[in-house]
């Protein structure tokens, strides 16, 4: 098993996933100065509904956003993950097409549909044909930079869809809770790196190495952070892993802890707990790590940190990217390439 030491990790990180993992919260910041100084072309009073349409950390964006504004926003918010867009769309959507490169053939068919629909459309974009389009037809663009893996560029794609709504006053200024966002990732950046020996993402990683990850969580709020989880560890530490949520896991998935003791053995689950989480799913949480004592190792529990709900989102995010960055390592893993991604693009282009 590799040591995890910045000259080990070296060997291995070769186009510096580690970096833009580390300045996530410069990221966040960079995205917030961004997005204030887009005015967005959409009348607010011809807005019924909200969709999101994006795949990957696009999508990603739009669940975490929807899930932290659930109990604060009067609109619906839907998140499309699909080349059309479901039939409530019309005129009175406000449609949020989103993708970091620009090029995702998903949703700049669901673009399209917008445009034909009569939706207002506002885009979040590198560049690409989305960006191109967009700017052809006037539609208000939130650009962002370029030169990230789309799974890196979290923070571009989350916090202009915070200043859309603002812009459009459907929410209050996100600005005091992005602060101790910030201010909260840049410590957990200082607990996390490298160098220090023994810190909780290293300690985490080395539990899950070999383990086949099983991330549960909490409505309200963190449905986002335990697909965020999974796909991170698919993509940067290139190994299955698998999410669901308390409390609906409580009436079918448990059931599954069955016969195939030996099999139930190579996951490992892993807690993600937030203080505010209602207090039936905390004792059904204690409950249920309770049932599992028998079924599989201990469970990690990862508690969610900061007073503000984003704060408490995006800190478990980031444990999370630390996490499968150290697992990547120790699999002796490069975190940043997507070979398999890559090729299946390759072929639906030919």
């Amino acid at each position: 098993m590799p040591e995890l030491n910045p000259s080990e990790i070296a060997k291995y990180d070769t186009s510096d996933m580690l970096g833009k993992i580390l300045n996530f919260p410069q990221q966040l910041q960079e995205a917030q100065n961004l997005a204030r100084g887009v005015k967005v072309q959409v009348n607010p009073e011809k807005i019924a509904n909200i969709c999101i349409t994006g795949m990957g950390g696009s999508a990603i964006s739009g669940d975490l956003v929807r899930t932290y504004l659930a109990e604060r926003i009067r609109l619906p918010i839907f998140v499309n993950r699909y080349y059309r867009l479901p039939h409530f769309v019309n005129d009175q959507t406000l449609v949020i097409a989103s993708s970091y490169s620009g090029n995702t053939e998903e949703t700049l068919e669901s673009y399209e549909d917008a445009s034909e629909r009569g939706a207002q459309i506002v885009c979040v974009t590198s560049g690409g044909q989305l960006a191109e389009r967009a700017a052809a037809r006037g539609i208000s663009i939130y650009k962002i930079p370029t030169g990230f893996p789309p799974r890196s560029a979290l923070g571009y794609l989350t916090v202009p869809l915070l200043y859309c709504f603002h812009n459009l006053n459907l929410i209050s200024d996100p600005a005091g809770e992005l602060q101790e966002t910030i201010d909260l990732l840049n410590n957990l950046k200082e607990e996390y790196k490298p160098e220090i020996e023994n810190n909780l993402a290293k300690e985490i990683s080395r539990k899950l190495h070999n383990k086949i990850p099983l991330v549960y969580a909490p409505v309200n709020g963190f449905e986002a952070v335990a697909w965020r989880w999974k796909g991170q560890f698919s993509e940067n530490s290139k190994v299955l892993a698998f999410c669901n949520l308390f409390p609906e896991l409580n009436h079918n998935e448990i059931m599954g802890w069955g016969p195939l003791k030996s099999i139930n053995r190579e996951f490992q689950v892993v807690y993600l707990k937030d203080k505010e989480a209602h207090p039936q799913v905390l004792k059904r949480m204690e409950i249920t790590k309770e049932i599992l004592a028998n079924e599989t190792d201990p469970i990690i529990e990862v508690e969610s940190r900061g007073k503000s709900l984003l704060a408490r989102i995006f800190s478990l995010i980031y444990t999370g990217d630390m996490v499968s960055f150290y697992l990547a390592i120790l699999n002796k893993e490069d975190p940043t390439p997507v070979k398999k991604i890559d090729y299946l693009k390759a072929r639906l282009t030919r």
